[in-house]
């Protein structure tokens, strides 16, 4: 089999003021691309080239468009192909294009012709459209939220592919979008109602005719029309195929209400009163609105402004991305005391810069991202040259911080990574303004294809 490799991933928040451009995506080719797949170790796969970025807001049209060339050019050249595994995510959004994946993968196809199998893996979090199911035959998603799957998904993508041309395969596949959008933070899977449905998916692969099935929530901070929930079954007989996913579909939407945060959920002064009242250390906050693995553009000054007025007097706050702040730091050096005008430079949802006055603890010199920790009276504030998430305890200790030993340490995620839950000792998810704000019905919402729950709360839908 003449199997082939690539792919382009990131999230596109269309309400983030920052494009993402082709310096923000991490490319990789040859050897360094086949090294990142444990499972492709021993096999004869051509590598073409995988780009993945941060989450932020859109693509730049010369950044997708010069990825997507050099991807369809090195296919031209591996062509003839029995199969191409496509390596996504799912929710992209490119300047001036909705359906960026369904882009991608009608271009392939043409290249490739109609009897080549593509098999794609998207996170569970990607939006799925008809240009996607029409242009490819295999999909399959995440089932786990945070996403601990990734690696055993995509060798499933890539497994499902090898299997169907072994065996003479021609997957077909079954979509229902599903009118519902909710944010990640509310479907985790470590909880219900999350864990029972995502639980079925293993049931419902077991059913003759079907190879696999997924359920996507969709990315909600997409102002686009196909931003929803979605169900994908593949398999071999279409009637069990559409049945089954109708029922799958059913089951998500019937929970559509039962959906709750994993954590208590309030303001940010509630959050901060709450954490205040605990006689433990360790207790992390969620700073969820401006969490950059979601879209988020990292510098909102929100959170620091109602630490500081509170005068609490024992937290971490991780972290501002603001490069001028961090220069400053590095040019007065640790020891040092400055006066800062600190995030908010970006000024989504009305964050401004916050005048502070703060002492130099920690300067750590990265290849392409300095960091610092300025001490702003009783908060030790971290501060980066570029955005960026504080998701590990290893994240804090290069930085001379130990979490465990601070009252409250403030974090800009949604829910946590089990590397910081393990040593929490409390967990509160503070609904923060911002582009990626968990209180969806704040966001101005244009494009989005109504009516959709929660938007709509009273609409009725059965799945066509």
């Amino acid at each position: 089999m003449r199997l082939a490799i690539a792919g382009i991933a990131t999230e596109s928040c269309t309400f983030s003021p920052v494009n993402t451009t082709l310096e923000d995506f991490r490319i990789l080719r040859g050897d360094d691309l086949l090294r990142r797949y444990a499972f492709m170790q021993d096999k004869p796969v051509l590598p073409l080239i995988l780009a993945r970025a941060l989450p932020g807001g859109p693509v730049t049209p010369e950044a997708y468009e010069g990825i997507k060339e050099e991807f369809l050019g090195r296919l031209r050249e591996a062509a003839p192909l029995d199969g191409l595994f496509l390596d996504m995510h799912g929710a992209m959004n490119v300047v001036g294009m909705d359906d960026a994946e369904g882009d991608w993968m009608r271009a392939a196809r043409q290249v490739v012709g109609p009897q080549c199998l593509i098999s794609a893996s998207y996170d569970l979090h990607g939006n799925v459209s008809r240009q996607v199911v029409d242009n490819i035959d295999i999909l399959t998603a995440f089932r786990h939220a945070p996403h601990t799957d990734a690696e055993e998904t995509r060798k499933r993508a890539f497994g499902l592919l090898e299997r169907s041309l072994r065996e003479g395969l021609r997957p077909q596949r079954a979509w229902l979008a599903v009118p519902v959008a909710l944010p990640g933070e509310k479907t985790s899977t470590e909880w219900e109602p999350g864990a029972t449905l995502y639980a079925r998916l293993r049931h419902t692969d077991r059913i003759p005719g079907v190879l696999d099935a997924s359920l996507l929530v969709g990315y909600v901070w997409a102002d686009e029309p196909r931003a929803m929930a979605s169900v994908v079954v593949v398999g071999t007989d279409m009637e069990v195929l559409e049945r089954e996913a109708r029922a799958l579909a059913m089951h998500y939407w019937n929970a559509r209400e039962q959906f709750r945060f994993g954590a208590p959920a309030g303001s940010i002064d509630d959050c901060i009163t709450w954490a205040l009242e605990e006689p433990a250390t360790g207790i992390f906050v969620c700073d969820s609105g401006d969490n950059p693995t979601a879209g988020g553009v990292g510098d909102t000054s929100f959170f620091l402004e109602r630490l500081l007025k509170r005068r609490v007097e024992d937290a971490i706050l991780g972290g501002i991305a603001d490069a001028e702040a961090t220069d400053a730091c590095y040019r007065a050096g640790v020891g040092a005391r400055l006066e800062l005008a600190l995030g908010g430079k970006l000024n989504p949802t009305g964050s401004q810069p916050l005048p502070v006055r703060g002492r130099v603890l920690h300067l750590h010199p990265g290849a392409n991202d300095r960091q610092a920790v300025l001490q702003v009276d009783g908060v030790k504030v971290v501060v980066s040259s570029k955005r960026r998430p504080y998701h590990y305890v290893d994240d804090f200790h290069r930085l001379g911080l130990d979490p465990s030993e601070h009252k409250m340490v403030v974090v800009k995620m949604g829910y946590l990574v089990p590397d910081l839950k393990r040593i929490a000792s409390r967990i509160l998810l503070a609904l923060s303004p911002g582009v990626v704000d968990q209180a969806i019905e704040r966001l101005p919402f244009e494009r989005i294809r109504r009516p959709i729950y929660p938007l709509d709360p009273d609409m009725a839908w059965q799945p066509g």
